[in-house]
């Protein structure tokens, strides 16, 4: 299974659209599952003062890794830039999954990552803390990341992606998923 994971909890944000994007395309260009995530629909429940204990782990995290992130084998994360970085969201979301089952969760699978930004890097700084985040946690990130800059420019009013980040996004996709 295919997980696509948009990495912020902003609501309507600029990363979903073109994570639900991604969904479509890879959906075209592969027969296994594919599923997306969005950090917006995670409840923000999950975050309590016992979320480090693994017998007090919220269980709507549980529903989420049982669903999600257990049966992926490829990942695909989305992350918009904050800071010069990725989203704490996206952060605390990996922290949480990692009192259960952590060496399942990430170790051993592969990731592409795409950076979403509104300036001109597309989230370069962001994709390399990622990288090595999820390379510490044992998972396999593929050379290639997309940094997709100016957002606001290559959204048209009908939240449709302009023709050339839709070609960048299903080069990456065909090399990250087919080969």
């Amino acid at each position: 299974m295919i997980l696509i994971l948009s990495g912020t909890n902003r609501p309507g944000s600029n990363t979903r659209k073109v994570a639900e994007y991604v969904l479509q395309a890879a959906k075209s260009i592969t027969t296994e599952e594919v599923k997306l995530l969005s950090l917006e629909d995670v409840p923000n429940s999950i975050l309590h003062d016992q979320m480090y204990s693994g017998d007090a782990m919220h269980s709507e995290i549980v529903a989420i890794q049982d669903y999600y992130v257990l049966p992926a084998n490829k990942m695909i994360v989305l992350s918009p830039e904050y800071n010069g970085s990725f989203a704490g969201m996206l952060k605390m979301f990996i922290d949480a999954l990692s009192v259960r089952k952590y060496a399942e969760n990430f170790k051993g699978k592969s990731g592409a990552l795409i950076g979403i930004a509104s300036g001109r890097a597309g989230n370069l700084r962001g994709l390399e803390h990622l990288t090595g985040l999820l390379n510490y946690l044992g998972m396999h990130i593929h050379p290639t990341k997309l940094p997709i800059s100016s957002i606001g420019n290559v959204i048209g009013e009908d939240d449709q992606l302009d023709e050339a980040t839709q070609e960048a996004i299903n080069g990456l996709l065909k090399s990250f998923l087919v080969g």
